[in-house]
């Protein structure tokens, strides 16, 4: 499987050439094969791009910009889906390439694995030989590490003390357990609490740093316009010449 990077190498749109340096960089630093073809000296590249790109995945004018990126005649995405990936290390998944062993993403399914599956994932010794999966216990799993049977015991104990003596230990505990009863929910309100204020302000955060990104792309968009219609203009003078 081929990686396919639609350039253009003359654009007169500094923010393009930026994406385009940032996707082959990050290609080059995960040493990821792909082949870079360009839009602006060839205009096969640039009508087979066009084409290819899906109509959901286009702007409104029509004419998606570089860097565009397929893999063979699969398309993958533009700069802004990319870069979405690199974030969530998912770069692999979107190139539709598997993960190299010992990359991150590589860690991330294999965490994923086990959570979904709630037992340790299978590994292999230096021979290559499968290891049997350790199984988590289901008391531990779910945060109980006393089995009845230890329960069972205590209550026995405590009905072998009789007299007044139970009548008092009975009465601590009941004390003691009804302390406990209102200190949790007031913790758990705490908690609840700053976990809210912190979504709110991740939220606000993440909402200013969309509408800076989208005002970023609408002034990109509107010079790499301006330059597809003087090529445009400048191809029609030379015709018509």
């Amino acid at each position: 499987m081929v990686i396919k990077v639609f350039l253009a190498s003359s654009s007169g749109s500094t923010a393009i050439k930026k994406k385009q340096q940032d996707v082959v960089g990050f290609l080059e630093a995960l040493k990821v094969d792909y082949t870079q073809l360009d839009i602006a000296c060839n205009e096969e590249n640039r009508m087979w791009m066009r084409q290819n790109v899906p109509e959901e995945k286009k702007p409104t004018n029509g004419i998606p910009l570089p860097p565009q990126i397929f893999n063979e005649e699969n398309y993958c995405g533009d700069y802004d889906t990319f870069f979405d990936a690199k974030e969530d290390n998912s770069v692999y998944a979107f190139l539709g390439l598997p993960p190299p062993p010992g990359s991150k993403e590589a860690e991330q399914a294999d965490k994923v694995h086990i959570v979904e599956n709630g037992n340790h994932a299978e590994e292999t010794n230096a021979e290559g030989n499968l290891v049997d999966s350790i199984e988590v216990p289901v008391e531990e799993r779910n945060g109980h590490a006393h089995g009845e049977e230890e329960l069972q015991q205590a209550a026995d104990d405590e009905e072998a003390e009789g007299g007044e003596e139970e009548e008092v230990t009975e009465g601590e505990t009941a004390d003691a357990e009804e302390t406990a009863g209102d200190e949790a929910p007031a913790e758990e309100e705490d908690v609840e609490t700053v976990e809210e204020t912190e979504d709110i302000q991740a939220r606000v955060e993440e909402e200013e740093g969309q509408e800076e990104a989208d005002d970023d792309r609408d002034e990109e968009e509107a010079e790499v316009q301006e330059d597809e219609e003087e090529d445009l203009e400048e191809t029609q003078e030379e015709e018509a010449e």
